[in-house]
């Protein structure tokens, strides 16, 4: 019991740095939500190192991209065309802090669309955290429907990433 209790922490530790890094695309149906995290990326040396000559540039690969539902999951895939273009790219354009914040233009590439947008976000316990609205429309990508058109996708989704940051 005492070897199972020592090992609590050791496997706790091995998750949460497992959980550092993340992207997760958030959208909703006419009938429920649904979560879809890419977790599986990692920055050289543990956490990305920010500057201005130094930005962080991050390609998901799509195929990681996780909906805790494998239909759900598979339909996400093909609906970002996963075989055809496999990653979807995260770039760090410009980070400039104000204050307790940090503001951000990031450009997200996904199929053959690239998008730039502007973020704000916060660094807080060393990660650098922020969120966007965007749509489906803005990268050329109609919502998906299923059962008939009885579930349509809505064309709003929500951005949201943590990196583990040290920004200087």
């Amino acid at each position: 019991m005492k070897a199972f209790l020592t090992a609590i922490p050791f496997l706790l530790g091995i998750f949460m740095n497992a959980q550092e890094n993340y992207v997760q695309i958030n959208g909703s149906t006419n009938i429920n939500t649904f979560k879809c995290t890419n977790n599986t990326f990692r920055a050289p040396g543990g956490s990305f190192m920010i500057s201005e000559k130094n930005l962080p540039n991050i390609a998901l690969k799509v195929d990681d991209f996780d909906c805790r539902n494998r239909i759900m999951t598979s339909d996400f895939q093909k609906t970002l065309s996963a075989e055809d273009h496999p990653y979807l790219h995260v770039k760090f354009l410009s980070l400039d802090k104000s204050k307790t914040v940090y503001n951000a233009q990031i450009e997200v590439k996904m199929i053959d669309k690239s998008k730039i947008y502007n973020v704000t976000l916060c660094l807080q316990n060393g990660k650098l955290t922020g969120k966007r609205s965007v749509k489906f429309s803005d990268f050329d990508i109609l919502p998906p429907k299923k059962m008939g058109g009885m579930i349509v996708v809505k064309d709003d989704l929500n951005l949201v990433f943590a990196l583990s940051a040290n920004p200087q």
